[in-house]
């Protein structure tokens, strides 16, 4: 996740582009950059690192002009660099392009130009873009990038400058948030609206498919086909603290609810389409020989990605049945495991700083293993010491609780469940492509299931006058119950715990009472009846039982009080749905409370101490 910013006026445009991505900077932070057209020329200042690094090139190399676009990235495409940042230009420095999202089919497009003649200089994608539309070019730049985009195939948010053109700014969006400021002979374009809520409350909010075509003194909206548009002007209410969180009351909120765009944007470009395969080969470099020779995995993580982990290990041994163990990263080192030339640890950290995982990672890699990291921060110390990296797409998580990076790590295990799946041929073509055609429908599964949350919220405001609540599932369903409750303890302060339902009878029912609340995953069909004969025995104490069932179950409805069901999915992919009223449910909690839900008293967003 990128964020955007763009201007064509009157005024200077470099203090607008470096004020507005200031408010960006969330979306991303790794590299940073601006384009200005100045006396017939486009100039580019970009370099990687804060924006501080960007402000003192700037200082150091002047630039100043009325039409420019600027960029903050987080790095999906190439890791952080100088070169890898944005904005990118086309061999002849004519066309410059700033991106948010992922090309899916970038290597097709750019072994095309390299046929050409075209010469690349970084590893993104998005440089293709630029080097498609001066390949395209037919003498009107609105008509060209029409071309260009119906060539291109995947999610983003762009915005193009032309140097021969430079009365116009172009911006065109799918899939990726880009929306149009309207000022008094000035417009702009921004991924989000506190980059421009000083400048202007009047905006247009692009829909997918959807580009305009910009002048100082005109937006002009369209599809990418070319229709004509007519749209009433947004008019913003918020204040700059509420706009940074893009209406939402918290940043936690809204992360729950960027979790099918995180899903998309880590599926993207790792299924190849056509052949209903899972393709890792351009991101990891495991050998066929070195796949079929791995007899142990250990996944290794803290808190919210342990969990992850934990889901992992029954996706990754149901999927190619190689042995899984699963550690707490602070308790791994200190075991003293046993690892073999055929061990791959797999570490799972959103920061990439965590300092247990860090340690955990050198110490494996010292005893002979192979590493293979998952997480959110291209460029983290774990990314750059891990002998492999499979990259989460969740963009910059801001709320202390992780909502979107542990569901998104969900969503990578999956994938490279199957990638290990296809190599060892431990499942058919047929299983393999029933499995992918389900992950391809989790985010719109998720995004069904966000339009429960006033009911959801309903629930919450119960549960939060109490001092103790339960989790119970079995399998699958008790991992995502270990989850659930940590969500809960975290940021209400409700003292929550998971326990594994079949163990009810070994001393958990002695806390069971008179109206306790009971949270009951039955989400897994093979245990199904199992679990429903231990949710009767907690009700049969006078536990308060709210289910999480499937769709269509109208069997648990009879042994619970309450029912909340999500999508029906393939059972190893309940967790990335399951979870999410779960998420719901602690935030709604913790408001009820009058807790503050970003910044959880006593706890930090990465822990890089032991």
């Amino acid at each position: 996740m990128c964020g955007i910013v763009g201007y064509i006026g009157s005024r200077d445009a470099k203090p607008i582009l470096i004020n507005g991505l200031k408010k960006l900077e969330y979306r991303g932070y790794d590299s940073a950059g601006i384009a200005i057209y100045e006396d017939g020329e486009i100039q580019v200042r970009k370099t990687v690192g804060r924006l501080t690094n960007l402000e003192e090139l700037i200082e150091k190399n002047p630039v100043k002009g009325t039409l420019a676009i600027g960029h903050t990235r987080w790095a999906t495409h190439g890791s952080p660099s100088d070169v890898n940042s944005h904005p990118h230009v086309d061999g002849k420095s004519e066309f410059v392009v700033v991106h948010n999202g992922i090309i899916e089919n970038f290597l097709e497009i750019k072994e095309e130009l390299i046929e050409k003649g075209a010469t690349f200089v970084s590893e993104t994608d998005t440089e293709v873009i630029a080097h498609l539309l001066s390949h395209l070019y037919d003498g009107d730049l609105v008509t060209t990038v029409q071309k260009a985009v119906a060539k291109m195939k995947g999610a983003y948010a762009l915005g193009i400058i032309y140097k021969n053109e430079p009365e116009k700014m172009i911006a065109v969006r799918l899939a990726s948030p880009l929306i149009i400021g309207i000022g008094e002979k000035e417009n702009y374009i921004a991924s989000d609206i506190p980059a421009l809520i000083e400048h202007t409350r009047d905006i247009y909010i692009l829909n997918d498919g959807e580009m305009a075509v910009i002048t100082a003194d005109n937006v002009q909206l369209m599809t990418t086909d070319g229709k004509l548009i007519e749209r009433d002007v947004f008019h913003v209410e918020w204040d700059v603290e509420t706009a940074e969180k893009d209406g939402f009351d918290h940043f936690m909120l809204k992360e729950i609810y960027e979790q099918p765009r995180a899903y998309r944007e880590t599926i993207s470009n790792r299924i190849n389409h056509q052949l209903n395969t899972v393709d890792l080969s351009q991101e990891i470099n495991l050998t066929e020989d070195y796949i079929k020779s791995i007899d142990k995995i250990h996944i290794v993580a803290c808190g919210t990605a342990y969990h992850a982990g934990l889901v992992g290990k029954y996706v990754i041994e149901q999927l190619t049945r190689i042995p899984v163990e699963v550690d707490v990263a602070s308790e791994y080192r200190y075991r003293n495991p046993i690892i073999t030339p055929n061990t791959l640890v797999m570490v799972i950290s959103q920061s990439g700083e965590t300092a247990d995982t860090l340690a955990a990672l050198r110490e494996s890699q010292r005893n002979g293993a192979k590493v293979l990291a998952i997480t959110n921060v291209n460029g983290s110390s774990v990314s750059r010491e891990a002998d492999e990296v499979l990259l989460t797409h969740a963009g910059p998580e801001i709320a202390v609780a992780s909502t979107k990076a542990y569901t998104s790590q969900l969503v990578a295990i999956y994938l490279f469940g199957l990638y290990l799946s296809q190599v060892r041929e431990t499942h058919e073509d047929a299983a393999i492509a029933k499995y992918i055609q389900a992950i391809k429908e989790l985010p719109a599964q998720a995004e069904k299931l966000l339009e429960f949350a006033p009911i959801i919220k309903q629930f919450a405001e119960r549960f939060a006058k109490h001092e103790d609540l339960f989790f119970i599932g079995r399998s699958l369903d008790f991992a995502v119950s270990l989850e659930g409750s940590l969500k809960l303890k975290e940021i209400s302060y409700i003292h929550s715990e998971a326990y594994p339902a079949g163990e009810l009878k070994h001393g958990t029912l002695a806390l069971i009472t008179d109206g306790i609340p009971v949270i009951a995953l039955a989400t897994q069909e093979d245990i199904y009846e199992k679990m429903v004969s231990n949710i009767i025995e907690v009700k049969a104490r006078n536990a308060y039982v709210l289910g999480i069932a499937l769709e269509g179950d109208t069997e648990l409805a009879k042994s619970v009080d309450e029912v909340i069901t999500i999508p029906k999915t393939l059972p190893l992919l309940t967790p990335a749905l399951s979870v999410i009223p779960l998420q719901l449910l602690a935030y709604y909690a913790a408001l009820a409370r009058g807790n503050d839900v970003d910044k959880p008293r006593n706890l930090a967003k990465s822990v890089t101490v032991e």
